[in-house]
């Protein structure tokens, strides 16, 4: 009997340790994407998930470093401006879009214009862009798009 239990013992300790041994690491956090050269993708509108419209842009922008402009799309149209980044502030002035006249999607692209408009602040969290108005609250949340 002691035998018995002895061996039960030692399987039962080889079956804790192999199974220690096979728990995997915890995926690593993927590194914060750069605000700057990075296309980012309009995901959520004043908490709202936002929803590509068939047959149109996606709405994003791409902020390039030299000069400091604003490129990207709304929905329907392009957009183009400046911007301003200094640490967390973030300003964008002299927004432009084109005119094109979109039977769907309106209402976002303008509120996505508003909200560029009225952005103090920003926040990277891994693929995740978060814009802020000047109470800390969140405009605008993007994803970013690896381009291939």
């Amino acid at each position: 009997m002691k035998r018995i239990v002895a061996g039960l013992s030692v399987l039962l300790a080889f079956c804790v340790i192999a199974g220690c041994a096979m728990q995997q690491e915890p995926a690593p956090a993927k590194p914060d994407e750069s605000l700057v050269n990075t296309y980012w993708k309009l995901t959520y509108l004043d908490s709202a998930p936002v929803t590509v419209v068939a047959n149109q842009r996606e709405p994003h922008f791409v902020l390039h470093a030299d000069p400091a402009r604003v490129m990207g799309a709304t929905g329907c149209n392009r957009m183009m401006g400046n911007y301003h980044v200094n640490g967390d502030e973030l300003r964008f002035e002299a927004l432009a879009s084109t005119r094109m006249a979109c039977q769907q999607g309106a209402r976002t692209e303008q509120r996505f214009l508003e909200v560029l408009n009225a952005v103090a602040a920003w926040r990277v969290e891994g693929e995740h862009l978060t814009l802020l108005d000047a109470q800390d609250q969140e405009l605008a949340r993007f994803k970013a798009v690896h381009l291939q």
